[in-house]
C-alpha cells in the first residue's frame, strides 16, 4: 500500500501538483491521466521512491514494483533471464549453478567432487526458492510479452530499445510486489500481447497506478482514476471506471458551463442596477451592496475547466535536394551470434513515404540508426545523395543530449537561430520560462518526445526518419502528429504501431523485416502495423 499525505510536487520553480492526499490500496486499479506535462511520471517517481516530493509525505508497506518509461539497466552484459529473475533473487543462484556446472565437467578428482557438492547444494536452494516453477513463470510471461526464448539468452546490450523494455515490464509483471507502478507500459508491444497485459493487469489484486494512453487499456483495467490538473495544480481523485469518469467530467463541466452562465447574467444585472444608483448620494451604500453581492455569487463558482494546452507542430520546410537523397545496400546487422537482418536495401527518393513493418525485434529500430549514421552496419552502406539533411526521431530519445539544458538542446540543433527565435520555437512546444533551463535528462517522456520534435521542426530536414513518433503523447498532440505527416513535403522512413500515423502518412512502399522484402502499399498490409 502507498499513502500519500499533502504532497507537494514541483519542476524548478513550476508548481505541478499541491496538497494532495491519497491511498493506493490492494485491488485499487487506478488510471493516473492528465496532458502531456502536467506531471503525471514525476508523481510515479516520487511514488516509487526514485524522487522525493517537494513537500508532504509518502509512505511505502511492501514491495514496490515500477516501470519506468525509458528503463535503463546498469549492467548490459547481463542476460536478459537473469535481468527478470533478479526480480526474485534468484538470478544469483543460477549463475552459482552455471559455475558448478562447468566445474563438474572440466575438474577432476577432488575439485570435482566439490564441484557437485556445491551444485547440489545449489540446486537444493533454488528449489527451495521455487526456482524451477518460477523460471517457468517467468519465461511464461516473457512470452506472452513478445519475448522469444533465444531473446531471454541474449544480452541487455545485444537488444533493441524495445525489446529491453519488454525484458523490464517482465521483471516487473514477475516480481510479485504487491503495488504496481506501470508508466505506458503498451510502449513498444504488439497487438495480441497488449491483450494479454489488458487481461493480466485486469485480474491484478494488488494496488496498481498505470499512465497510459491506450483508452482500452483504462476501459478494461481501471476501477479509479486520478486525473491530474495541470492548470490548477491539483489531483482530482474519481472512485469510477474510465468510462465513467470520462461521462462524470463532460456532466461536471457542462453543470459549471451552466452556473456560470446563471452567476454572470445575475451578476451583470446587479452590477447595472448598481451604477445607476450610485449616481444618486442617498444610494451610495446600496450600490455598494449590490457590487459585493456580484462578486459574491462570480467568486463562489468553480472555474471551469481550462483547456489544455498543446504544443502547435508543423515540420520543418525541407531543404532542396537530389532525386534520391539516402540510399541504402547490401545492410546487415548482429548483436553477437544473433544476426538481426542481411542484405536490406532501400532507396528514399524526394519526398516519398515509406513504412517499416515487422516483428519486435526484426530489426526496424536498427535499420533506422543505420539510416541515421548512429550506428554502421557489419556489411552495406548508406550513401547520402545530394543535399541529404537528415532528421531522426528515437523512440529512446536517444538523440537528446540528457547533461544539457532544453535550450542548449534546442541551440545545438539550430545553431544559426537566435536565442529570441529558439525560445519561440519552444514556447510553441510548451516549453516556457524556467522548463527551457531543466536538463534534458529528468524531462517525462511525453516532454522529451516534444523536445525531439522540436528539435526536428528546426532542422531544415528533408528526410525525416521517425521511430515510434506517437508513444507517450496524449490525444490531442497525436492529433498535431498526424497533422504534419499530412502536410510535410519532405521524405519519411516511418516505424510505428499506430494505425492512425500509417493512415496519415499515406505510404507508398513498406519494406519488411528482416528480409528485407519491398512492396508497394496496399490496405492489406494495414492490419499488420499494430501486429508487428
Amino acid at each position: 500500500m502507498i499513502t500519500a499525505a499533502s504532497v507537494e510536487l514541483r519542476a524548478g520553480s513550476r508548481l505541478l501538483l499541491d496538497n494532495a492526499t491519497f491511498r493506493v490500496a490492494p485491488g485499487d486499479r487506478i488510471g493516473l491521466v492528465g496532458r502531456n506535462g502536467a506531471g503525471k511520471t514525476t508523481l510515479t517517481k516520487a511514488l516509487a521512491g526514485v524522487t522525493q516530493p517537494a513537500g508532504g509525505t509518502i509512505t511505502r508497506s511492501g514491495e514496490v514494483g515500477y516501470l519506468p518509461q525509458d528503463p535503463r539497466t546498469g549492467d548490459l552484459h547481463v542476460s536478459a533471464r537473469d535481468r527478470v529473475l533478479s526480480a526474485r533473487g534468484l538470478d544469483a543462484i543460477v549463475r552459482d549453478l552455471r559455475g558448478a556446472e562447468q566445474a563438474m565437467a572440466a575438474e577432476v578428482g577432488d575439485a570435482q567432487e566439490r564441484a557437485m557438492r556445491r551444485y547440489a547444494r545449489l540446486d537444493a536452494e533454488f528449489t527451495a526458492a521455487g526456482g524451477y516453477a518460477a523460471e517457468s513463470e517467468a519465461a511464461q510471461i516473457a512470452a506472452a510479452l513478445g519475448l522469444e526464448e533465444r531473446v531471454l539468452d541474449q544480452e541487455i546490450g545485444t537488444l533493441s530499445g524495445g525489446q529491453r523494455r519488454r525484458v523490464e515490464l517482465t521483471r516487473i509483471l514477475f516480481s510479485g510486489a504487491e503495488t504496481l507502478l506501470l508508466d505506458e507500459p503498451t510502449n513498444h508491444l504488439d497487438a495480441d500481447s497488449v491483450l494479454w497485459l489488458r487481461d493480466h493487469l485486469k485480474g491484478y489484486r494488488g494496488g496498481l497506478v498505470v499512465i497510459s494512453h491506450d483508452v482500452d487499456l483504462l476501459d478494461v483495467v481501471v476501477t479509479k482514476v486520478f486525473h491530474l490538473d495541470a492548470n490548477r495544480a491539483e489531483l482530482d481523485q474519481y472512485n469510477l471506471g474510465w468510462k465513467a469518469y470520462l461521462q462524470q467530467r463532460e456532466t461536471d463541466e457542462r453543470r459549471r458551463r451552466r452556473e456560470r452562465a446563471n452567476a454572470e447574467k445575475k451578476a451583470s444585472a446587479l452590477m447595472a442596477q448598481a451604477d445607476k444608483m450610485r449616481a444618486k448620494a442617498t444610494k451610495t451604500v446600496a450600490a455598494q451592496n449590490m457590487q459585493r453581492r456580484a462578486e459574491r455569487l462570480l467568486g463562489g463558482l468553480e472555474a471551469e475547466r481550462a483547456h489544455d494546452k498543446v504544443a502547435r507542430l508543423r515540420f520543418p520546410k525541407p531543404s532542396p535536394c537530389g532525386k534520391t537523397p539516402l540510399r541504402a545496400s547490401g545492410l546487415s546487422r548482429s548483436y553477437g551470434s544473433a544476426e538481426v537482418f542481411t542484405d536490406v536495401d532501400l532507396a528514399v527518393d524526394r519526398g516519398s513515404r515509406v513504412v517499416v513493418l515487422g516483428l519486435n525485434g526484426a530489426g526496424k529500430t536498427t535499420l533506422l540508426r543505420l539510416l541515421a549514421g548512429v550506428d554502421a552496419p557489419d556489411t552495406g552502406r548508406v550513401e547520402p545523395g545530394h543535399g541529404l539533411k537528415i532528421g531522426y526521431y528515437a523512440q529512446e530519445h536517444e538523440n537528446l543530449d540528457v547533461g544539457r539544458t532544453v535550450l542548449e538542446n534546442m541551440k545545438s540543433a539550430a545553431p544559426d537561430l537566435g536565442e529570441t527565435e529558439v525560445r519561440k520555437v519552444l514556447g510553441s512546444f510548451l516549453f516556457s520560462g524556467d522548463d527551457v533551463d531543466k536538463p534534458a535528462g529528468v524531462l517525462s517522456g511525453g516532454e522529451k518526445t516534444r523536445l525531439s520534435l522540436a528539435l526536428l521542426v528546426v532542422s531544415s530536414a528533408n528526410v525525416l526518419l521517425l521511430d515510434e513518433p506517437t508513444n507517450n503523447l496524449d490525444p490531442a498532440s497525436r492529433e498535431e502528429i498526424l497533422g504534419a505527416l499530412r502536410t510535410y513535403e519532405g521524405a519519411v522512413v516511418l516505424v510505428t504501431h499506430d494505425e492512425g500515423a500509417v493512415d496519415a502518412l499515406e505510404p507508398e512502399r513498406i519494406l519488411l523485416l528482416p528480409d528485407g522484402v519491398e512492396d508497394l502499399w496496399g490496405a492489406d498490409y494495414r492490419e499488420l502495423v499494430t501486429l508487428a
